[in-house]
């Protein structure tokens, strides 16, 4: 269940997400209705994680990494209640993988951007530049589901757009079990890149 303050969120939420930009979300069918699994998006602004999880609300939280230094101590107890935690940007953090493994064994939702920086005009071509493994790794270290989706409309908030969720079934991971770690990352990278694409051509 949502922590009390991951509720009072998506109330003060709900209403800008869905009267003001007039959120529309599809696919929801498609995300396990049990346990953790690791959900991952293309990434066009800061405002994505509320169009991503405002739809799976009030039954359940997601969880994500932010950069350390956002981990002040007026802000830390505000973020980690709103489901965020640490990350080093740039490092190889294992901390924050073994936190986002942990949160997907204990049956959360862990939101992923592999991406990485948001871009400016929404989704880019073709792995350019490459994503990032964490994503993968993560749902391959817990061997939770790795679930795709899209989000589109988020990087011109000022115009008022309409926004756009759209969540797919989970990546195939079961053939990658053999493979060396880093090679089992970056195909089921590759097959979730392809997956967030289609699913960002419907919207």
């Amino acid at each position: 269940m949502p922590t009390p303050f991951y509720t009072f969120l998506g109330l003060v939420s709900w209403p800008v997400l869905y009267l003001v930009f007039r959120l529309e979300a599809r696919g929801l069918e498609n995300l396990p209705a049990q346990g953790g699994f690791v959900l991952a998006a293309n990434h066009s602004s800061n405002f994505d994680p509320w169009p991503l999880g405002l739809p799976l609300w009030p039954r359940r939280q997601l969880y994500f990494m932010a950069k350390v230094e956002l981990f002040n101590p007026i802000l830390a107890p505000f973020l980690r209640a709103g489901g965020a935690f640490p990350v080093r940007r740039g490092e190889h953090d294992v901390q924050a993988i073994e936190t986002a493994v942990r949160l997907c064994q204990e049956g959360k939702i862990v939101a992923m951007f592999p991406e990485g920086t948001r871009k400016a005009k929404g989704l880019v071509k073709k792995f350019e530049p490459r994503p990032r493994t964490g994503a993968a790794r993560i749902a391959l270290a817990a061997q939770v589901p790795l679930v795709p989706a899209a989000i589109k409309g988020t990087e011109r908030l000022t115009r008022l757009p309409k926004l756009k969720v759209a969540y797919g079934p989970p990546v195939p991971l079961r053939d990658l079990a053999d493979r060396p770690s880093r090679e089992a990352a970056r195909l089921a990278t590759d097959r979730l890149m392809e997956a967030i694409y289609a699913l960002y051509a419907t919207l």
